[in-house]
């Protein structure tokens, strides 16, 4: 796989002082082929992590040129004069060089294409030097925050307890982000949702059911619409949102401090989206379906029976089934993107890698319900677990934005959090599926 964001920018054509957002855009592109190069097919929600850091960082060297908004736990603004697309070039380049060194020959390819599309001069070297500044400052806030730390899962196997699943029986994959300080939250647990249902429960047999039917990867009740839905979202999650958010951008023009604090709001909350569900799946570490399907007959629940062979359309991801991870982070993405754009209309073209088609997404509920279903009819998840993650993900990205990425008052002065009238008027969180909460 090559990285043709580094090789040659997606938006160098417009790299011009009319459009300095075109900067960010790009930055978010390198970021996203450099993630996704350096991590593979890894089934994880590692890629938001990452995605997470850069972001926070440009929207800092940004911000703190153009003002307009709160930055990110920093203080420090930059010259006024100085120019904002060089210093996101720069938070860009720093952050993903520090994070993945193997890939300085292309990052710096790209770094130099940038800072030539840009007039040279003391504006421009005050932004390389903001820039720096405002990378410097997430990589300090990050340090000992718990990445690739060695965390166990002790559980046992028994009924209900998750354990490696076929065809490649693959232990736990990182565990560690259970454990990652967040980058918004106060801690991992904070939105940590209450218990799975009990396997002798009805709901539990209702989910096993419908994964049975509806999941399975042959003779299954699925219409072609339901499986190319489950197909549309077995990919890179936090790539497809990438896409769609810097094509939102471009067709709404948003200026670069916009621009910035979009791709921060989305990805900032779906970071903490991932810490959250890895918590969750760490701390319930419940069986996935094809292992509560194939051993139906061990969990005491008489409305279950077993299917020894059954297999489900998707591979199964190597970790637990509570929360799902999808649901969350889609959940934290359409939330973030409603706070931030003021609308529940998102107005979002998602692409898939998978089907090679692209899908319009006009509302957050809209989303949040495909990929619900997405996972279930993929086989890899229940609804129970799906919807659980969908609510855990809207309160993560709620939260995030009450607290962090405010616009600043016009007296210069920081917000107050918003009361609870002023949420009751603000836009309505979306809909998980078919969830009544």
């Amino acid at each position: 796989m090559t990285l043709t964001a580094a090789t040659s920018p997606p938006d160098a054509h417009t790299r011009t002082a009319v459009d300095p957002a075109a900067v960010v855009r790009e930055w978010n592109a390198v970021a996203t082929d450099t993630i996704k190069t350096s991590l593979g097919p890894r089934p994880s929600g590692q890629a938001a992590i990452w995605e997470g850091f850069v972001s926070v960082a440009v929207y800092n060297a940004v911000v703190g040129i153009e003002g307009g908004y709160v930055l990110y736990k920093w203080h420090e603004r930059g010259p006024a004069k100085a120019s904002s697309a060089a210093a996101a070039a720069t938070a860009a380049h720093d952050m993903l060089l520090t994070y993945f060194p193997a890939f300085k020959e292309r990052l710096d390819t790209a770094y130099a294409d940038s800072l030539a599309a840009l007039p040279a001069g003391h504006t421009r070297d005050q932004g390389v030097a903001y820039g720096k500044r405002a990378a410097a400052r997430v990589i300090e806030l990050r340090e000992g925050d718990g990445r690739f730390a060695d965390v166990p899962f002790t559980a046992a196997p028994a009924p209900g307890v998750w354990r490696p699943t076929p065809p490649a029986f693959q232990p736990f994959i990182d565990t560690w982000l259970a454990r990652l300080r967040p980058l918004l939250l106060a801690s991992p647990q904070q939105f940590r949702p209450g218990g799975p249902p009990a396997l002798s429960s009805a709901a539990y047999a209702e989910d096993v059911q419908e994964l049975k039917t509806m999941g399975v990867k042959t003779g299954s009740g699925r219409s072609a619409q339901q499986t190319e839905t489950a197909l549309f979202f077995s990919g890179n999650l936090v790539e497809q949102v990438q896409i769609a958010v810097r094509d939102h951008a471009v067709r709404h023009r948003l200026g670069i401090a916009e621009t910035a604090r979009l791709f921060a709001a989305v990805n900032a909350a779906a970071t903490d989206a991932v810490v959250t569900a890895w918590d969750a799946k760490l701390h319930y570490g419940t069986w996935r379906p094809i292992t509560a399907i194939r051993l139906a007959d061990t969990d005491g629940n008489p409305a279950t029976t077993a299917d020894p062979a059954w297999e489900p359309l998707l591979l199964t991801p190597p970790h637990p089934d509570y929360v799902a991870g999808h649901t969350t982070v889609a959940a934290a993405v359409a939330r973030a993107l409603t706070g931030v754009l003021r609308t529940s209309h998102i107005d979002l073209y998602v692409p898939s890698e998978v089907t090679g088609t692209t899908r319009f997404y006009g509302s957050a509920d809209d989303l949040n319900r495909d990929v619900v279903d997405a996972r279930v009819w993929g086989g890899v998840h229940s609804r129970t677990a799906d919807v659980v993650g969908c609510r855990a993900g809207t309160r993560v990205a709620a939260w995030a934005l009450d607290h962090y990425f405010q616009p600043v008052a016009k007296d210069g002065t920081r917000p107050s959090l918003p009361t609870r009238a002023a949420r009751q008027d603000s836009v309505a969180d979306p809909e998980c599926g078919d969830d009544t909460d």
